[in-house]
């Protein structure tokens, strides 16, 4: 680790705390739920970590790009929860009683993949053709969207019949649920379908020429139009994918849970923002890594996970959550503001 330094050469006690402050707070929390529970030091546990991990990881990978552009999304969980109710809607059992669509066969896995991702990714794209076009602020577009995708998942919701969505299909929840046996380790489809995404972004971040005209337009937008960079259409590009991995994750958690409802996904943009943030992608644009998303995802799961472990009221869990939020964006602001 290269620690900063003075002018003299002395280690930089200031900036240290600045560049390494919430990683610290963190692992004292973490610390201090081992205290009180050895036990959470556990293969089992730290599989369930990783498995929790997977459906946030996805989510985060979607709005990593977006802060990238020094934008943000506030209907990734509302998206989420669209793309879990229409999974479960079309996927039950044909032997369900309850089914929302008595007339209609168990279809394809595969095939309601691919519709959720189409949607998904019409909304991202009207987020994208807003934010670029208009030149709306993303808070207000995507604030706006949040609020018309829970609005249409509602009434969905209510044409399905307004109870919680359940009975599936044994292939979805195979899906979701299922695991490979290597020797006596399970490994989790959902760690694979994670694993899977995280190469996916990774490969158009660092591989591809729309991974740095992503990096140009955040870094600074006017300097990459002179450049020759599409900057509108690389926004809609990016909104336009990360509304197919919150759909993707929707997929997955419905099948996950094993149930649907109208409020699933509230609250997940937060985990999805905190972990990038935490992860290093910076809110001033042009600064990200993937490996940096992943890392902060685990990082939040073990706490989230860790402060349930050790019977943490949710309320109180809610209030940290924010606190760290807010602690990572303003360590963020001081690393990088100046700079801008």
């Amino acid at each position: 680790m290269n620690l900063p330094k003075t002018k003299d050469g002395k280690v930089d006690i200031k900036k240290l705390l600045i560049h390494s402050g919430l990683y610290l707070v963190l692992i004292a929390m973490l610390i201090a739920i081992i205290i009180k529970e050895p036990s959470f030091l556990s293969i089992r546990n730290f599989k369930n970590i990783l498995t929790q991990s997977s459906v946030r990881a996805i989510i985060a990978l979607g709005v990593a790009g977006l802060i990238v552009t020094t934008g943000t999304d506030l209907s990734a969980g509302r998206q989420v929860g669209f793309a879990a109710v229409i999974s479960a809607s079309l996927l039950q059992a044909s032997t369900n009683v309850h089914k929302v669509y008595p007339n209609l066969g168990e279809l394809p896995v595969i095939a309601v993949i691919l519709v959720v991702i189409v949607i998904g990714a019409i909304i991202g794209a009207f987020n994208g053709t807003i934010v670029a076009l208009l030149n709306l602020h993303p808070f207000i577009v995507t604030m706006g969207s949040m609020t018309i995708v829970y609005g249409l998942n509602s009434l969905y919701y209510d044409y399905a019949g307004a109870s919680p969505i359940s009975g599936f299909s044994r292939n979805y929840s195979h899906f979701a649920q299922g695991a490979i046996k290597i020797g006596g380790f399970t490994l989790p489809y959902l760690i694979i379908y994670a694993t899977i995404a995280t190469i996916i972004m990774w490969i158009l971040w660092n591989k591809t020429k729309f991974g740095k005209n992503l990096f140009a337009v955040g870094g600074n937008p006017e300097a990459a139009k002179v450049s020759g960079v599409n900057v509108a259409a690389t926004l809609i590009i990016i909104y336009a994918l990360s509304g197919v991995f919150y759909a993707f994750g929707g997929f997955l958690e419905a099948g996950r849970i094993g149930s649907a409802t109208n409020n699933l996904g509230f609250m997940y943009e937060m985990d999805g923002i905190a972990a990038c943030v935490i992860g290093g992608v910076s809110f001033y644009g042009g600064v990200g890594r993937i490996s940096g998303v992943i890392t902060g995802v685990i990082i939040l799961t073990v706490i989230n996970y860790g402060l349930t472990y050790v019977g943490v009221s949710p309320y109180w869990q809610y209030i940290i959550k924010g606190a760290i939020i807010i602690a990572a964006v303003a360590f963020d602001s001081m690393k990088y503001a100046k700079k801008k």
